[in-house]
């Protein structure tokens, strides 16, 4: 299986850290791409976004969250529980953290693109999301063996370390704090962390 990601995006790390929970990073062959710029991917993915993933066969999977139920399918559901209050709490984790890390993207886009321009209203929202979010996630009782909705929630919380270093998102929430502490330092966060293309550095 090949894995075409970007290292900077959040959604391509959500899969690599479900896939090395699952004990199935050693199946992946990544492909590090440059989606806005790599035709190639728009070939087997007409979104031409990452994460993809390219199965033996010819057949693709996009969207993470798509490729994760995948992966999680050839392990016996280990992430995604099958049914019960169990399952739809994950599956709303993974949602919230997945919508905060597209409004976060949005807001790293224009903030970068228009870094003296004051914060419009779709940036005021964007923060607005953001805040709200990591308050709806400090009154949660998040697992410490996760299932993909907590994966999906330190993901989200790593993303906000990377882009926006100098803005701490942790005073004030010391709950969620402690336990990203924990789960940052598992060895499927540690082994995918974000960096910069190749050909920025």
């Amino acid at each position: 299986m090949e894995l075409w990601y970007a290292p900077t995006s959040p959604f391509a790390r959500k899969v690599r850290v479900a896939a090395h929970e699952l004990g199935l990073s050693g199946k992946l062959t990544l492909v590090e791409i440059d989606p806005w710029t790599d035709e190639h991917l728009r070939v087997i993915n007409p979104l031409s976004k990452v994460p993809t993933l390219a199965l033996e066969g010819g057949t693709t999977l996009f969207e993470s969250d798509v490729i994760c139920d995948y992966l999680d399918a050839l392990c016996g559901r280990r992430l995604h529980p099958v049914d019960g209050p169990e399952r739809w709490r994950a599956l709303l984790l993974q949602s919230l953290a997945d919508g905060a890390m597209t409004a976060m993207g949005r807001l790293f886009a224009d903030e970068r693109n228009s870094p003296d321009r004051p914060p419009t209203a779709m940036q005021e929202r964007f923060h607005a999301a953001r805040e709200a979010t990591l308050d709806r996630l400090e009154s949660e009782r998040l697992r410490a063996d996760p299932l993909i909705g907590e994966i999906g929630v330190a993901v989200f919380l790593g993303y906000l370390d990377f882009r926006w270093p100098d803005r701490d998102w942790r005073s004030g929430r010391p709950t969620l704090t402690r336990w990203f502490e924990r789960f940052e330092a598992r060895p499927s966060m540690t082994s995918t962390q974000h960096t910069l293309p190749q050909s920025s550095m």
